[in-house]
């Protein structure tokens, strides 16, 4: 595939797009500014400007420790976040407030493109991860603005995909790129089979291992008189089809599992639907946001709430991590890690690879086969505070030795802004 096939099929899709983003996010208010801001209607920033783009919330999670960086080292620039989705946007304005300027991310069109990065004309793009956007970054290449893709990681599953239909494509847009920040050396790897220039590779870690996410105290003061005086199994960021897995294991299993289970759904418009399925179960199942506390009798809570995941992670005694039972690689167990919590996650973890494996082979977390192993090793894990504990305190440790990425990055992107 060439840019030219690419641009088309990206033309013929838009009607599809705007379909789907009336369908799904027009109970925010701010879907009409996305809509403007994808079509590349966005509103002319002046002075020095620094451009950080992250999908969503847990993209943009990651970044919060260089954005905060880029404020002392940058104190006269202007930072953009721009997110692709809306609970991205939510994330960004509640934490940066009027500190950064939030764009949503445009249609990779050139028009659309051109027309976004000429009102926005930033010093430097900085992508994070998988966003490798051939037409942005050409954009970005002819009117010499530096671009650079941080905490990049690309999964086996992506660079056969990528190798099998757009290998030239990709190819161009990585060389095309200043830089790459890789996460880890497979990474790395992947990227330079994919044709990238091996001298704009470098390691830099996880930018997740950095993160210091702030925990709520009045969140958790909450959270507690909702759950009461009992063991506590959280269930994060679960994706289609795990809740159903889960909830009929729990029901089947043989042991007793003297336990709360809160589940929160990765995505805030599936909050009804899991409810419904919890309901189904014949358990007695409430809703964060509609109960002031559990009664005894309570099995499943669901976690219907916003911006609330280390709150959660706070008063929990063990944490399932999400995505991971399902085949969508799993979602970050670092946050679960920086409290001490005993960690647990399925056979899906190909966004995780090399944390997963770090915190595997650091015995700091436990990797089940489906849902019944699942339930059985909470089952244990929860007779056993000497094991809980002991698989905290490897997890935290495991945390705090791979710190750094944060100030290599800086260090290698520095000459690329001006001061």
């Amino acid at each position: 595939m060439n840019r030219f096939i690419y641009s088309l099929m990206l033309y013929f899709s838009v009607p599809f797009a705007i379909l789907r983003l009336l369908l799904r996010d027009t109970h925010d208010s701010s879907w009409k500014r996305k809509l403007k801001n994808q079509l590349g209607i966005v509103q002319k920033i002046s002075g020095q400007v620094i451009w950080i783009h992250c999908v969503s919330v847990g993209e943009f999670n990651a970044s919060k420790p260089l954005i905060d960086k880029l404020f002392i080292q940058y104190s006269d620039h202007q930072i953009v976040v721009s997110t692709t989705t809306i609970t991205g946007s939510i994330a960004v304005n509640k934490h940066y407030k009027s500190k950064v300027i939030h764009c949503f991310f445009p249609f990779d069109i050139p028009l659309i493109i051109n027309s976004y990065v000429n009102k926005i004309n930033p010093e430097i793009c900085i992508l994070l991860e998988t966003e490798i956007w051939p037409n942005l970054i050409q954009s970005l290449k002819k009117k010499s603005i530096p671009v650079v893709l941080i905490n990049a990681r690309l999964s086996e599953k992506s660079f056969h995909r990528y190798d099998k239909y757009s290998s030239n494509l990709v190819k161009a847009s990585l060389n095309n790129l200043n830089l790459i920040c890789a996460q880890n050396t497979s990474s790395a790897d992947r990227f330079i089979s994919l044709g990238a220039n091996q001298e704009k590779i470098i390691t830099t870690g996880s930018l997740k291992f950095d993160s210091d996410n702030l925990v709520d105290n009045e969140a958790i003061k909450t959270l507690k008189n909702i759950i009461g005086d009992r063991k506590i199994s959280v269930f994060a960021s679960t994706r289609d089809g795990e809740e159903k897995q889960i909830i009929q294991s729990y029901v089947n299993s043989s042991n007793t599992i003297n336990s709360l289970l809160i589940i929160i759904p990765r995505h805030p418009e599936r909050f009804n639907e899991v409810f419904k399925i919890a309901k189904a179960s014949g358990l007695k199942v409430e809703r964060r946001s509609s109960v002031e506390r559990c009664s005894e009798d309570t099995v499943i809570l669901i976690g219907d709430s916003m911006g609330e995941m280390m709150s959660y992670y706070s008063v929990c005694d063990l944490a399932f991590i999400g995505g991971s039972l399902s085949n969508n690689g799993s979602q970050n167990m670092l946050e679960a890690a920086s409290l001490s919590k005993p960690i647990i996650f399925g056979p899906s973890v190909y966004n995780f690879e090399e944390i997963s494996k770090k915190l595997l082979d650091n015995d700091a977390a436990i990797q089940v086969k489906n849902a019944d192993e699942l339930m059985k090793t909470i089952h244990e894990l929860l007779k056993s505070d000497e094991r809980r504990e002991e698989l905290g305190k490897k997890a935290k440790q495991t945390f705090d030795n791979n710190r750094g990425a944060v100030n290599k990055i800086i260090e290698v992107i520095t000459p690329l802004i001006k001061a």
